[in-house]
């Protein structure tokens, strides 16, 4: 995926908000898809893990969720997921199960404003936060 412009639609952002938010306090997570940079579709997983620190996807929704992808022309643009504790930065864990190349990692906690995300690129394996609320339509 290339990291030039990357455009969240505002619903997608909403729908990632919702799941999150719902979940607390175990940890959520999903899948983001799209095409030239602009996501298409929020895909929620069951966090199999069901845990509040930790989260693996349940794997029969991930590769749904992946063929769907596949289906559509569409590539994965990010992967979600949630720190109900916070802080919406990647855990040494996050960073060494990073397993997608290319996709960003859109991390969501709660604060005084509500849940929000920061994004982050794992590639390498040293984080490096991507300025995403810049180039949303949100």
């Amino acid at each position: 995926m290339s990291q030039g412009r990357w455009r969240l639609q505002p619903e997608h952002v909403h729908s990632m908000q919702v799941h999150v938010a719902q979940l607390a306090p175990l940890e959520a997570c999903g899948l983001v898809a799209g095409a030239a940079g602009l996501s298409q579709q929020v895909y929620p997983v069951t966090n199999a893990a069901a845990s509040p620190t930790r989260y693996r996807m349940a794997p029969a929704e991930q590769v749904a969720a992946l063929t769907a992808m596949q289906a559509q022309g569409w590539e994965l643009l990010a992967i979600f997921h949630s720190h109900p504790a916070g802080p919406a930065t990647p855990s040494p864990r996050d960073v060494a199960e990073a397993l997608y190349p290319g996709a960003l990692h859109l991390i969501w906690a709660p604060g005084a404003a509500g849940w929000a995300y920061r994004a982050f690129s794992l590639d390498g394996g040293q984080p490096t936060e991507i300025d995403l609320h810049n180039e949303t339509t949100a």
